[in-house]
Formats: C-alpha cells, sequence, structure tokens
C-alpha cells in the first residue's frame, strides 16, 4: 500500500497543470499515525526539501485554532455564544437590522450578515450563511479584549504550548530552527508569502496596542505550523479535546464546535457551489455522498475544516466518531484557484484536494 500510494502522491508534485510544489500527508487510524509522505520543496530553491518539520502558513485551518480559544473562555466564565459582541467595546451593527445584535456565536458560525467585500448584506443576522473572514479577526480582537494577552501569545500559552507545539502567527518570533523550515508559498509558481530568502521578516507586532484589531496576526488564516504538529493537533481533536494527558477544550465545548449550528435549507445561505452545506464552529462537516466528497468511491464522511490562500492548499479531517484522520498541506499551485482546471472532476472542491484525498481514502479509510 505504501509504495502504491506513496507514487500516486508523488505525481502530484510539479510545476504544470494541476501540479504541485510540495507536499505533506499525516494519516491516522485508530489515532495512531499509519502513514505519511513528504515530497517537493518548501522553496524553489531544490536542496529545500518538504519534511514533517516543515511549517507553512496553514490558511483557513486557522479558524478551528481560534475557535478554540473561544471555547476556552466560554468554559472558564468570559463569554457566551450568546453575547452580544458590542458588549466588548464594538460597535457592530448591521444597517439594515440595527436593533439585531450580532453574537459572538454568528462570528462563528458565518452567519453573521458580515461580508469580506461589503460592510453587511441585506440579510438579518443570523439567518444567512455567507463565509466571511471578517468575523474571526473581530473574534480575534475579542478574545484580546477578554484576556488583556496579545491573540497570538493567548494561543501559545493555551493551545500551543500544551500540545507542545512550534508555531505562531508573527514570523518575527518563531523560534531560529522554526523559522528555518519555514516553507513558502508559491501560485502560478511564483512566490506569494513567506519568501525569506528575498528579506528578512519584520517584526510588525512589536509595538501593538492589544485589543486595537487583532487582523494583524490574521486570526482567519495566518497560523504557520508544521506538518508534525498539525498531526498533534488533529490528535487533540479525535480524542475530543485531549492530547497526552491535556485537556485542551472540555467536551461540552468540543460537541457544539463539532455540531451544526447552520445548514443549508436551499435558500439560507452561499455554498460556494456545494462546498460547505453545514457549519459548527470553526468546522464543518463534509459527506461523503455529497457534492463536496473527499473520495470518490466510497462514501466517507469527514469533518474538520480546509484552507486555501496564496497557493496553499490543506486540510485537517477526521471520521466522525473515530479517531481515524488525516492532514495535508500543499505549498504552492501551478495553476491559479480561477482556473477552470482548477475545479475537481467528481465533486466541486478543488482538483488538488481530490488528488491528495482520494488517495488516501482508497488505500487507507476505505479498508479495514
Amino acid at each position: 500500500m505504501k509504495n502504491f500510494l506513496d507514487s500516486e502522491l508523488a505525481a502530484q508534485i510539479g510545476t504544470d497543470g494541476a501540479k504541485v510544489i510540495g507536499l505533506g500527508v499525516i494519516a491516522f487510524k485508530g489515532g495512531r499515525e499509519v502513514y505519511n509522505f513528504f515530497g517537493g520543496r518548501r522553496h524553489i530553491n531544490p536542496d529545500k526539501k518538504i519534511t514533517r518539520q516543515t511549517l507553512l502558513r496553514v490558511a483557513s485551518v486557522s479558524k478551528i485554532f481560534t475557535a478554540i480559544a473561544i471555547m476556552q473562555l466560554v468554559e472558564r466564565g468570559k463569554l457566551n455564544l450568546s453575547d452580544d459582541v458590542n458588549n466588548f467595546g464594538f460597535n457592530l451593527r448591521n444597517p439594515d437590522f440595527p436593533n439585531v445584535p450580532i453574537t459572538i456565536e454568528m462570528l462563528l458560525d458565518h452567519t453573521s450578515s458580515l461580508r469580506d467585500d461589503e460592510n453587511f448584506s441585506a440579510t438579518e443576522p443570523g439567518k444567512f450563511f455567507c463565509y466571511c473572514n471578517a468575523g474571526y479577526c473581530i473574534l480575534g480582537t475579542l478574545i484580546e479584549r477578554v484576556t488583556g494577552e496579545r491573540f497570538d501569545r493567548y494561543q501559545h500559552k493555551n493551545i500551543f504550548a500544551p500540545l507542545n507545539m512550534n508555531c505562531g502567527y508573527v514570523v518575527a518570533d518563531l523560534s531560529p530552527e522554526s523559522f528555518a523550515n519555514l516553507g513558502t508559498l508559491y501560485r502560478k509558481n511564483a512566490a506569494q508569502i513567506d519568501d525569506y530568502d528575498i528579506q528578512p521578516p519584520k517584526n510588525f507586532a512589536a509595538n501593538y496596542r492589544i485589543g486595537t484589531d487583532a487582523t494583524i496576526f490574521a486570526p482567519q488564516g495566518g497560523l504557520r505550523i508544521s506538518f508534525d504538529d498539525l498531526g498533534k493537533f488533529l490528535q487533540m481533536l479525535m480524542n475530543r479535546g485531549t492530547y497526552d494527558g491535556r485537556r485542551i477544550i472540555g467536551e461540552k465545548s468540543f460537541d457544539a464546535m463539532f455540531a451544526a449550528h447552520w445548514t443549508f435549507d436551499g435558500a439560507n445561505g452561499d455554498t460556494y457551489g456545494g462546498v460547505m452545506e453545514n457549519y459548527g464552529l470553526g468546522t464543518y462537516k463534509i459527506f461523503g455522498d455529497g457534492k463536496a466528497r473527499l473520495c470518490k468511491d466510497f462514501a466517507i464522511d469527514f469533518v474538520g475544516h480546509s484552507g486555501e490562500a496564496y497557493g496553499l492548499i490543506s486540510g485537517v479531517y477526521f471520521v466522525p466518531g473515530t479517531r481515524d484522520g488525516v492532514v495535508f498541506m500543499a505549498n504552492g499551485t501551478a495553476l491559479d484557484v480561477d482556473d477552470p482546471r482548477s475545479c475537481g472532476k467528481f465533486g466541486c472542491g478543488y482538483i488538488w484536494e481530490e488528488n491528495i484525498m482520494n488517495p488516501v481514502c482508497r488505500e487507507i479509510f476505505a479498508q479495514s
């Protein structure tokens, strides 16, 4: 199985068509790592290979981390999901519905009526799903206002350190070892972000004032993390909030995160062609027989989150109710995401997701 799967994944690496610059995959069954693959480059320099210690900007997978931080504060009695965010010093109201509070839950499940490309939609908050990165930037600032700690430092103390993870949002603050393993993201074979062979990183957060605007840390998608650490994070999720005897979130919070807080009824949201037909708190479910399925010939459900930005394609998924799961990151696409050739062949996701997940599903998760 390994040699065959290695060959299939290695065939995805290249600089033309639906290929990627570099790729890493770690798969688990029963909570045990059963397969890994690392191939290609973390930088255009051929000497810089992808390894399990390579850090990449994981894009929207970061949202799960932000949601966990919020749920920790809920557990500690600092927040309630039903809280109006304006209780924390914001001035956030949809002008068409000025008397309807926008709650923390609405920001987490993308029903706040906020939009990335405009201020608000004409839909009442809480009624319509539209995926919105800006909501998670507000949540990052909210975390700072409640804790008095910088967003990234709160996460380090309460999530990263307990999981023995060496990752972060500010490149200049990474340890020397982590920085040396940082990969560059490419789109259409051109460097997009984290290309520090050209210039060293600047510490943009050195003079940041806590609680003003945590957008600078990109709570929606700016985490730099290694394959190894992403695997630890997945193990924590598959263990319902614990890792190596340390609890990161309680089981009640875990259940709240992975339950569907919004479900598409045919008219109450923008599913992006079927990619998201439900959403929890920083997570969503992909049905094995649905439009966004990740396996062609086997109906395998997954829950977790995907990521796409600057040429990065990523995923953190597990089979609900099991300890079977997978993490993957690819650091550069030869095609642009707007190119028709980037569309999946059997589902409505990206071709890269299918090319990575379909063979993994077939060879690992579909086997008894």
